[in-house]
């Protein structure tokens, strides 16, 4: 009864190297993905509901210089949550989004963020002084999943220690 759509990529870049096919890769990962898994799932939700919980991130709204492409993904799963939040209603399916900061992940590490200036520079403006672990966002997502949450639909959460 719960689904959460993990699945990610990303890679910054100034607006003059976009290219298509990273442009598709976002996409169809980031958003046909979250779509897709959601489809997918909807006949293994029973009578009694669910949640879904979509992981987007804070990114989707903070205007990062040479995120175009990510954020944009990011901001569809955002609009995609609100949508599928009164869509899947009256099914008794929950559909919220977690918006993490930057966690330390395979991602954060083979993109180089980790250990250097940029992990250093996202400290320093978090105000919780460090950058996430993803047992924070885990610990967001078994809340989501619970009946705790369960007046919670077509929200977005930040995880993000602050960091906007």
């Amino acid at each position: 009864d719960v689904l959460v759509n993990n699945a990610g990529v990303f890679k910054f870049s100034p607006i003059e190297q976009a290219e298509e096919s990273e442009y598709q890769r976002q996409f169809g990962i980031n958003v046909w993905g979250t779509i897709q898994a959601t489809r997918e799932a909807l006949p293994l939700f029973g009578k009694e509901g669910g949640s879904v919980i979509n992981i987007s991130s804070v990114v989707s709204r903070m205007g990062i210089p040479g995120s175009a492409i990510y954020a944009g993904t990011k901001g569809a799963v955002d609009t995609i949550t609100q949508v599928l939040a009164s869509e899947l209603g009256p099914r008794k399916i929950r559909v919220n989004s977690i918006n993490p900061g930057m966690v330390e992940s395979e991602g954060t590490h083979a993109a180089g963020f980790i250990g250097g200036d940029f992990q250093k520079n996202v400290e320093a403006q978090a105000p919780l002084g460090r950058i996430g672990q993803p047992e924070d966002i885990a610990k967001v997502a078994v809340f989501l999943a619970s009946d705790d949450a369960g007046w919670l639909t077509g929200e977005r959460i930040s995880a993000s220690g602050g960091h906007r």
